[in-house]
């Protein structure tokens, strides 16, 4: 039997496109995986001429799934361009409106992309493998997933000029609105609500963690580095710190704040990938690789500010003994996690005296600092904006590195580890394939976001043989 190779294309329940190739030895046995990011962004190099006012509004539209992130990213970069620092109250909604965006986002992911794989099976039928299938299986969990994410997009309407994707909200100096007492009030109401049914899906998550013990030990799971945002005390932040980076034993690499990040992150470039490949510069490359994200961060931090969370994140800590957590799959634990601190930070944001202050911006003075960084924990991980100008505030230079970005090694590797273990050539099947997708799926890529997307999005699986003939096909 020759050489073969295998291709996905495009990884499903993601954003963006992507595919995997895996290249099998003569007795069908896989050789080597490669995770191919074929979308291009161009959204660098296109906003170069443009007023650096305008980037809060014009980077979000990079993705339709967390433009927030990127809305405040760029707004925090935009200070430091203006030489400008927002209002307590200001800050304060910045950070209400991230948390509406960590809720929908986490939300969505768990429920509508990873639950299918966790609720039926990695082997069952791709027809009833999706949102569809949970809706008929269980229709209270569809929808209580349904619910909690409205809750996470209206925080972000409320705030956002009545806009639920691409929300206009912040300038640099600050928020061009405050929060009204109705909107602060009905976003109070709903929250024991929403904490329920989280509480719910951690269950949810734990149970099969639990039951799938060992194949959550081993499935995608490796020594790495982490990276995360951290506040002054060690604790959980996914709005504003320092960012902190542990090796795979836990150890302490580097605490730095944003505007050094140049010191402390390069990024290397493969020829099979659009996507870069960041890493952790004084180790090098590859050894300097790391992981972000929920499992990343959790990985990271020594607290969580919010008691529910808290108490959640020490039994995390708990299931490699203290170190850090290694298994993919432990990714949508952390997610959930997250999601817990996100709606009680709504709730600790939304009981702040200043949260309905008018004190939102503070105007920029005449002559701009010409340079800034701004950085934030999106949703999928740690997000890096760097703007530069000219005399007249127009861009000359745009840095973006973004969450996903973080995680291309992380995915490739996982990729490759599951296809060894899992794909045997020989005797094919969609259930093998599928869960080089679920290793895939466990960091949640957003690929629109780390690239600009290009493209289609059919799915064929192919095998074919050293000279070209297709042995087998699948298809959806």
């Amino acid at each position: 039997m020759s050489a073969q190779k295998l291709t996905i294309e495009p990884v499903t329940r993601i954003e963006g496109h992507a595919r995997v190739t895996i290249h099998l030895n003569d007795q069908g046995k896989v050789e080597q995986t490669f995770f191919h990011v074929d979308e291009f962004r161009g959204l660098e190099k296109f906003s170069e001429g443009r007023p650096y006012f305008e980037m809060p509004q014009i980077t979000q539209r990079i993705c339709g799934i967390c433009p927030v992130s990127h809305h405040l990213a760029a707004a925090k970069a935009c200070d430091r361009v203006a030489g400008v620092e927002p209002p307590r109250p200001a800050k304060l909604l910045r950070e209400l409106l991230h948390m509406g965006q960590i809720v929908q986002s986490h939300g969505m992911h768990f429920f509508h992309l990873a639950a299918p794989d966790l609720l039926f099976g990695f082997d069952a039928d791709p027809a009833i493998r999706n949102v569809v299938g949970i809706i008929q299986a269980n229709p209270t969990l569809a929808l209580q997933a349904v619910n909690l994410r409205r809750y996470g997009q209206q925080v972000i309407e409320r705030l956002g000029g009545g806009k639920r994707v691409h929300p206009n909200l912040t300038v640099p100096g600050g928020v061009n609105a405050p929060l009204s007492p109705k909107d602060r009030e009905e976003m109070l109401a709903e929250l024991p609500t929403m904490i329920d049914i989280v509480k719910g899906a951690i269950g949810i998550s734990k149970d099969y963690l639990s039951k799938n013990k060992d194949l959550a030990a081993s499935f995608a799971s490796f020594p790495s580095n982490y990276m995360g945002l951290v506040d002054n005390e060690g604790g959980l932040q996914l709005y504003d710190g320092e960012i902190r980076v542990r090796d795979a034993t836990g150890k302490l690499l580097a605490q730095f704040k944003p505007i050094d990040y140049r010191e402390y992150v390069a990024e290397h470039v493969e020829p099979w990938s659009f996507l870069k490949f960041p890493y952790y510069r004084k180790i090098g490359w590859p050894q300097g690789a790391y992981r972000v994200g929920p499992l990343g961060r959790l990985n990271v931090v020594d607290k969580i500010g919010t008691p529910l969370a808290n108490e959640e994140f020490k039994v995390f800590r708990t299931i490699n003994g203290g170190k850090p957590v290694e298994g993919s799959l432990y990714y949508h634990y952390a997610r959930l996690i997250e999601t817990l601190y996100g709606l009680e930070r709504i709730d600790q944001l939304l009981s702040d005296p200043d949260i309905l202050s008018e004190d939102v911006r503070t105007f920029p003075p005449a002559k701009l600092a010409a340079h800034g960084v701004g950085i934030i924990e999106a949703p999928r991980g740690t997000l890096f904006h760097e703007y530069t100008t000219d005399e007249n505030g127009l861009l000359t230079k745009v840095n973006l590195i973004v969450a996903t970005g973080n995680n291309n090694w992380a995915m490739h590797k996982s990729a490759g580890m599951v296809a060894k273990e899992f794909v045997d050539g020989k005797k094919l099947t969609e259930g093998m394939l599928n869960r080089v997708e679920v290793a895939i799926r466990c960091y949640d890529p957003c690929l629109s976001c780390s690239t600009h997307a290009l493209g289609q999005m059919p799915l064929e699986v192919t095998l074919v043989a050293a000279d070209g003939t297709v042995l087998d096909c699948l298809s959806r």
